[in-house]
């Protein structure tokens, strides 16, 4: 019967250790995203450690502008680590491009302990010899360098051929405890003795990857479910790495649900908007309304509650917890759950994450606002603050006041009713007379011209000096807007739609 590693780690509380060790090519995602905050979540919630490491080997994609970014990324998102690249520890270097000098003194113990053997095939003459055996081509490797003798060995060499390095695998069941899924057994004969170590003596992500762990004592493994087939290679390896007085235990594993795309059953690709994580910031997400909804992708704080804060969301995070069934990236829910947290921010907060938005917008005009600009924006934010999902509606919301130019978008002006230029022809004659220019004081001024002595429906009155005003149907609050304003320009834009309709 299979059992599990009896050196698997029983590291709980403080002694926790996870990793976040991407590589650095292209943009970051947010699926690479939910994973470093499931990591940061686990670790917090225990009092342990986050290491965060680059894995850059691959130099024909790595480049440093994604790294920058990967940093960027989670600065921007306050997932804070203890140890790793920028801020150091008692592991370093956090760079696998920089640890080579390592990895040979592991292979060389590897050796020593029988572990790891010279292997001279050519994947040509494994299929020649699969052919020949009636072995299913697609098996792979026969196993058939295992027992070669040192003249077979130098014969090769003598050839001019250099040597792989392969793993011996064990002829047995693996087994071992995922956190989410439970006791997953890998049958004996899964797998052939594997290549930890090209011909080119470059050694492989399957070899570097868990050696690393090992030497940085990481407790618990936590990753997409994508990678799962690659844990029984990292059992075995850890076995050896045990055996050759590297590592002293094994560490648990948890394999988080895949995110896939808003339709259809495929993983969320790279290429996929919803994947592209400073495209949601750009598009104005707060750190705090995405971090949520990503917490949503595979975990739930309650049946009933999708809103909760970042301490709420440590608090309550176990890795245990987390569902096995693939979470489907839903766009409208998380700009609701944004909304939501926008809403709950402090009035001055809010409006300080906004201003960048309006500015890259070119509302103000110029490259930096001026005094009176940003004053105006502060006094405009609360009228929108509870009608945003994204800081990037605020432009939309808000330009209108900071230009002399209205531009009417063509569904309001459709929707206008056939007495409109009346109607703003009273709006302006009623507000004309008003010297206490309040909201109080236009609404009771409009109110009575409008609705009492007009007869018209609020509705039907106050939509056209809304898109005199904004040239939208949507718009901030129409009274408070009239203050911002002030009354000669809100005047002034009445008219110049009535004559325009006129």
């Amino acid at each position: 019967m299979a059992t599990v590693h009896p050196l698997t780690t029983t590291a709980t509380g403080s002694d926790i250790r996870v990793r976040f060790c991407p590589s650095p090519t292209g943009l970051p995602h947010v699926g690479m995203v939910r994973t470093a905050l499931f990591n940061w979540a686990y670790a917090r919630h225990n009092g342990g450690k986050l290491i965060f490491r680059i894995e850059d080997t691959d130099a024909a994609r790595d480049s440093e502008e994604s790294f920058r970014q990967l940093v960027d990324a989670l600065t921007w998102m306050k997932i804070d680590w203890d140890e790793g690249v920028e801020v150091g520890g008692p592991h370093a270097p956090y760079r696998q491009s920089l640890r080579h000098d390592i990895y040979r003194e592991v292979i060389e113990k590897l050796k020593a302990s029988g572990a790891v053997y010279e292997s001279f095939s050519t994947g040509e003459e494994i299929d020649a010899r699969n052919e020949a055996n009636g072995r299913a081509k697609q098996l792979g490797y026969d196993n058939y360098d295992r027992d070669l003798t040192d003249e077979q060995k130098a014969a090769f060499r003598a050839e001019g051929r250099q040597p792989a390095l392969r793993l011996r695998v064990p002829d047995e069941d693996l087994t071992f405890e995922d956190l989410i899924r439970g006791e997953v057994t890998f049958p004996a004969g899964s797998f052939p003795d594997f290549v930890v170590v090209r011909p080119n003596g470059q050694p492989l992500y399957t070899f570097v990857n868990p050696v690393d762990d090992a030497l940085m004592g990481i407790t618990h493994v936590l990753r997409g479910e994508d990678i799962m087939p690659s844990t029984a290679r990292q059992l075995v390896l850890y076995d050896a790495l045990i055996q050759a007085g590297v590592a002293s235990f094994v560490p648990r594993f948890a394999h988080m649900p895949l995110v896939l795309g808003e339709t259809g059953n495929k993983k969320l690709s790279k290429r996929d908007p919803q994947a592209d994580l400073f495209l949601h910031r750009e598009r104005g997400f707060i750190h705090e309304g995405l971090l949520n909804y990503l917490a949503l992708l595979g975990w739930s704080i309650a049946p009933d509650r999708d809103v909760f804060s970042l301490e709420e969301f440590i608090e309550a995070f176990d890795i245990a917890d987390v569902n096995p069934n693939p979470a489907r990236f839903d766009q409208k829910k998380a700009e609701s759950i944004n909304g939501d947290h926008i809403r709950q921010l402090d009035g001055k907060d809010f409006a300080e994450r906004m201003l960048p938005y309006l500015a890259d917008a070119g509302v103000f005009g110029s490259a930096e606002p001026t005094h009176e600009q940003i004053v105006l924006a502060f006094r405009a934010a609360p009228l929108v603050q509870e009608r945003m999902q994204l800081l990037g509606e605020a432009p939309g919301l808000l330009g209108f006041l900071f230009t002399d130019e209205i531009e009417y978008q063509a569904d309001a002006l459709k929707g206008m009713p056939a007495n409109a230029a009346e109607v703003l022809t009273a709006c302006a004659a009623a507000l004309e007379p008003v010297e206490d220019f309040t909201p109080d004081a236009v609404q009771a001024a409009l109110s009575a011209s409008l609705v009492d002595d007009l007869g018209l429906k609020p509705r039907v009155a106050y939509g056209p000096p809304r898109v005199a005003l904004t040239g939208r149907r949507v718009s901030p609050p129409l009274f408070e807007s009239m203050e911002l304003l002030g009354k000669d320009e809100t005047l002034r834009r009445l008219r110049a739609l009535a004559d325009r309709l006129s």
